[in-house]
């Protein structure tokens, strides 16, 4: 027999995790749908819940993707002797 899991997963309504995010309903769903939250569709009548594991996933991602963004703009901004120096290598 296997042994009982110590933490068993935990489920929210979307509009609880809409409120955490401070997003909408519909856009809890559609991460939902594009698969970057974790759920299923529990009860009768189906209603969505949301793995409360996959919000860490979720905001990590978007932590990394703003890092990204920001780093691009801040590349962007700089000239391009302060990116790739004054070396001859680059035609200077």
């Amino acid at each position: 027999m296997a042994a009982p899991s110590s933490h068993a997963p935990r489920f929210l309504a979307p509009s609880q995790v809409a409120e955490l995010l401070s997003i909408e309903v519909g856009e809890v769903i559609e991460l939902l749908h594009e698969g970057r939250l974790r759920g299923a569709q529990l009860g009768s009548p189906p209603r969505w819940r949301v793995e409360e594991s996959s919000l860490a996933g979720y905001l990590a991602e978007e932590s990394e993707t703003s890092r990204r963004m920001a780093l691009w703009r801040q590349s962007a901004a700089a000239s391009f002797p302060e990116v790739w120096g004054t070396s001859s290598a680059h035609g200077n």
